[in-house]
């Protein structure tokens, strides 16, 4: 049995093993990374070997750190150790590829939709439709582009309504306000200024990953979409995209306990800075706390670095996407548009929900 694992900015890294008597045995590490001395390879070997076939991948990892540090300070191998474009939770995770406790994106197909504009609370509301369909087994892993007409904010789970927004700057602006279900930070979101999709996956494509190398993981294509249209783009904090002229990008993320993970992200296209602060109470906070005026010096829209319409940039995303993982076009159903839309009227655009954290 083979798995591999591509670490994000990093090197492939592969484990071949066998299971005996519900062990590990025979366990090969490879790869195109760098490894000094040479006899750590023989030790990493040894640490999954006698390992049960269900460890769980922190467990994994912390046998072949452990391994390693007991080689060294013994004496077997001439330390200091260096794993240079890996390290244990990478070989952990290869191996549980291995073992086909985890799954990578060649495993799977994934249906691609772009169902053209719908109202902001129905977009958050087919997130958790979606997502729910892929725990029951009802949809297969889905890429959806968002499409809409109006002026909205959609804050994080968790973040507080009167903390985010400014009332006054809402009304003036006729914006539509909406809580999604997963955490993070508020999007400033006025129709076609934003490049906005949702990743819906199964939880063992991100298996033995923390959400922090879930993160760089599962937008390691946007990176190749960006360079395609001529951005060079680079990963920045936890959940952040930047290039060297700013910040493009925020994802977020909710993971459901039927297995599924739900992971979007929205892309500044062409951002009015000035409306932007006028509504968002923590753009002002963000902008004084870095001692910065004026918001287009955090956030640089892709229009001002391409060029290109929105519209392009999005077929281009399609299109990147298409080329590196298997696809197929789909379209909503219409039972599907009707649960999003219930959810709506039962939840996301209910006072209720919107200031479930006033």
């Amino acid at each position: 049995m083979r798995g591999e694992y591509k670490v994000p900015g990093g090197k492939l890294v592969a484990v071949e093993l066998e299971v005996a008597d519900g062990r590990l045995t025979n366990a090969h590490l490879s790869g195109d990374f760098f490894l000094e001395p040479d006899e750590a390879l023989e030790v990493i070997d040894h640490a999954l070997d006698g390992l049960a076939a269900d460890t769980p991948t922190g467990k994994v990892a912390a046998a072949v750190e452990q391994g390693l540090k007991a080689a060294e300070a013994s004496g077997a191998i001439a330390g200091p150790v260096a794993l240079v474009g890996f390290d244990p939770w990478a070989v952990a995770v290869a191996a549980r590829r291995a073992l086909g406790h985890a799954t990578t994106w060649d495993d799977h197909v994934f249906e691609v939709l772009r169902p053209g504009p719908l109202p902001v609370p129905t977009l958050a509301a087919l997130d958790q439709v979606l997502t729910e369909e892929l725990a029951e087994g009802l949809r297969g892993p889905t890429l959806r582009f968002w499409d809409w007409d109006e002026r909205a904010v959609v804050i994080g789970s968790f973040q507080s309504l009167a903390n985010e927004l400014d009332p006054e700057g809402v009304a003036k602006h006729d914006v539509t306000v909406v809580r999604r279900i997963s955490g993070g930070g508020a999007m400033f979101m006025e129709a076609g200024n934003c490049v906005t999709f949702s990743l819906v996956v199964p939880a063992s494509l991100v298996d033995g990953l923390s959400f922090e190398q879930s993160y760089a993981f599962l937008d390691s294509w946007v990176l190749g979409a960006l360079k395609s249209i001529g951005v060079e783009a680079f990963f920045s904090g936890m959940n952040d995209v930047a290039s060297p002229a700013g910040k493009l990008a925020g994802s977020a993320q909710k993971r459901l306990a039927g297995g599924a993970v739900l992971h979007h992200m929205t892309m500044a296209y062409d951002i009015d800075s000035d409306k932007m602060l006028e509504v968002l109470r923590i753009g002002r906070e963000k902008l004084s706390d870095k001692g910065t005026r004026s918001a287009n010096k955090r956030v640089d829209p892709l229009r001002s670095q391409t060029g290109m319409a929105r519209e392009a940039i999005v077929d281009a995303f399609e299109k990147y996407f298409k080329s590196q993982y298997r696809t197929v076009d789909s379209e909503l159903r219409p039972d599907e548009l009707e649960r999003a839309e219930g959810l709506v009227e039962t939840k996301f655009g209910t006072p209720e929900w919107i200031a479930r954290v006033p």
